[in-house]
This record gives structure tokens, sequence and C-alpha cells, in this order.
């Protein structure tokens, strides 16, 4: 796929519409850097708006990622096909960004607790409270660490890499991670 090719292509059908960069951004709901991107071969657009522009300047999305125009038109059970990808890839980006704010809302809540809990009583005032601030700012740290590895696809690679790996040795290990963990911040308390 040579995204240089497909770019001017997608500059020689926007040109064919008479539109400027703007106007087709407006359009498709994008920025006109966005279309610039794309135009410039730089970035590809999502597949929701693959299919969309296939529709828009009625040609093929094949054609598009060839970057040349075709004799044959793509039926509709391929449109369908296609379209239910897009909508497929939509659902997973909403999921994903919806298991993020959780993550978010969870991670944010903590540290305005342990931020609150230091203001208000501040550390070595009782063993509980620094133990609750203690936990406050880890699950805000761990919900950092989970989102970062969550938008960058690194969760994902561990899922996939997690049936090579007999659970009984994951847990293991998460369970010695954790034994470290307290032991050491039980060590410390005193």
């Amino acid at each position: 796929m040579d995204q240089k090719r497909i770019g001017s292509f997608l500059k020689e059908l926007r040109k064919e519409k008479e539109l400027t960069q703007e106007q087709l951004a407006e359009r498709f709901n994008v920025s006109d850097r966005t279309v610039s991107r794309w135009e410039n071969g730089n970035n590809m657009p999502d597949l929701s708006i693959l299919v969309e522009l296939a529709d828009f300047y009625d040609v093929d999305v094949r054609e598009i990622i060839d970057g040349e125009r075709k004799s044959e038109a793509m039926n509709q059970e391929e449109k369908e096909k296609m379209l239910l990808v897009a909508e497929y890839a939509d659902e997973e980006k909403t999921v994903l960004l919806r298991r993020l704010r959780i993550i978010s809302i969870i991670g944010l809540c903590s540290m305005v607790l342990g931020i609150v809990m230091m203001s208000l009583v501040g550390y070595n005032a009782f063993p509980v409270t620094d133990y609750v601030i203690g936990v406050a700012f880890g699950v805000a740290m761990g919900a950092l660490i989970t989102a970062v590895f969550y938008s960058t696809g690194v969760l994902a690679k561990i899922r996939k890499t997690k049936n090579k790996i007999p659970a009984k040795i994951m847990v293991a290990v998460c369970a010695a991670i954790c034994i470290v963990l307290f032991v050491i911040a039980l060590v410390r308390s005193f």
C-alpha cells in the first residue's frame, strides 16, 4: 500500500469535486490539517471515513487503497461488509475510550482522596491515615500506569501472550510482586 499514491489520488478526487481541503474537512468532521496529511500520504483515513470517502467520490474503496480508478464498481455486498468492519472498528474505539475514562476517573478520585487526606490530616498523624494516603496514591499511580499501557496497546500484547503463559504462573508472579511490595511498605512504616 503506497500512502503517497493514495494521497495524490485523494487529492485528485477532491479537486474533481472542486472542493478545498477546508470544505472536505468540514464535510467529514475532521480538521483541514487531517485532510492535508491524507493527501500528503502521511496518514490514512480511518476505515469508517474511508468508506464514506468512497461513497462521496463515487469510487470503490479498493480504488482508493490502490490509488487509481478501476473499471468495476464495488458491489453492495462488499460495501456492507466494509461498513460492518468500520462499525466494528468504531465500537472497539468506543470501548477503549470508555475503559480509559473509567480508569482515569478511578485514578483521579484516588489522587484527590490522597491529597485531601494529606492536607487535612498530614503524614505521621496516625498509622491508619498514612496507610490510606499511601493506598490512595498507589491506586492513582496504578490507574495512570494501566491507562498508559492500555492506550499504547501494551495490555493487548500482554493479553495475547497470556495464553502462552499458564494462568497459575501469572497468578503466582502477581502474588509474589504484591507480597514483596507489601513487605517493603510494612518495613518502611516502622
